[in-house]
């Protein structure tokens, strides 16, 4: 095509890489777009809703410690097992782990309660231990051992972090809530070259037509029958010898 001399030729391999490169663009933009769309209509929603579930379960259960203070010199609160109060921490731990052995059940079972919480046990058979619930508004999971002075240690550990959970989804919170404020200034954004490739498409749309025109077989052009007024000339017969 370039052998022509037609500029034309040059200048429509240009725009077809161009106007191919913005289409990329284009699409890539269009991509992100609809992702950012997923996110402000279901992600974001979904995780505010979690996190606001999870603040205000953290808040009923905070005050509950304040309420129910270990005291003594163990630092230990009267623990219900099974219906029996038992005040004395190697007490209370001794008899946690003969209710683990006794119940091999994979599924959460009531047996008490500690510091204003419903304790309920279970197996885990994954991990091959039995696991502690401390349930008030939410669950707090304490994995246990063998040492029953040791699990009590591990639950008062559990419900130390309740204070620190709470501040936790707090800041979770606000920083999803801020992720979705940019997402949503990031989504009324246009594609940065709408224009330039609008531009380029109808001028390569443009030459497309030109150069279609433009080409013509010359052997067609040949082929086609010069019309004139004249009838044909009648030829001879051949004489017959």
């Amino acid at each position: 095509m370039l052998a022509t001399g037609d500029e034309r030729f040059k200048e429509k391999m240009d725009l077809d890489m161009q106007v191919s490169k913005l289409k990329v663009l284009k699409q890539s933009y269009l991509s992100e777009h609809y992702a950012l769309e997923d996110r402000i209509l279901q992600h974001f929603p979904k995780e505010i809703k979690e996190l606001e579930q999870l603040i205000s379960a953290y808040e009923s259960d905070a005050p509950l410690l304040e309420q129910h203070k270990p005291t003594g010199e163990d630092k230990f609160c009267p623990m219900t097992l099974q219906g029996v109060t038992y005040t004395e921490k190697a007490d209370a731990g001794k008899m946690l782990l003969a209710i683990c052995k006794d119940y091999p059940m994979t599924q959460p079972k009531e047996i008490g309660s500690y510091r204003g919480f419903t304790v309920e046990i279970y197996y885990d058979t994954v991990n091959a231990h039995y696991c502690l619930n401390l349930c008030g508004k939410a669950k707090h999971k304490v994995n246990l051992g063998e040492d029953a002075l040791g699990n009590l240690t591990r639950i008062e550990n559990e419900l130390a972090k309740i204070p620190a959970k709470l501040d936790a989804a707090k800041t979770r919170r606000t920083e999803i809530l801020s992720q979705l404020e940019n997402a949503k200034e990031e989504l009324a954004k246009p594609f940065a070259f709408e224009q330039e490739l609008k531009e380029k498409t109808e001028r390569l749309n443009a030459l497309n037509i030109e150069l279609n025109l433009d080409k013509k077989d010359p052997a067609v052009l040949d082929a086609e029958p010069e019309e004139t007024g004249d009838l044909p000339e009648k030829k001879p017969a051949d004489r017959v010898r």
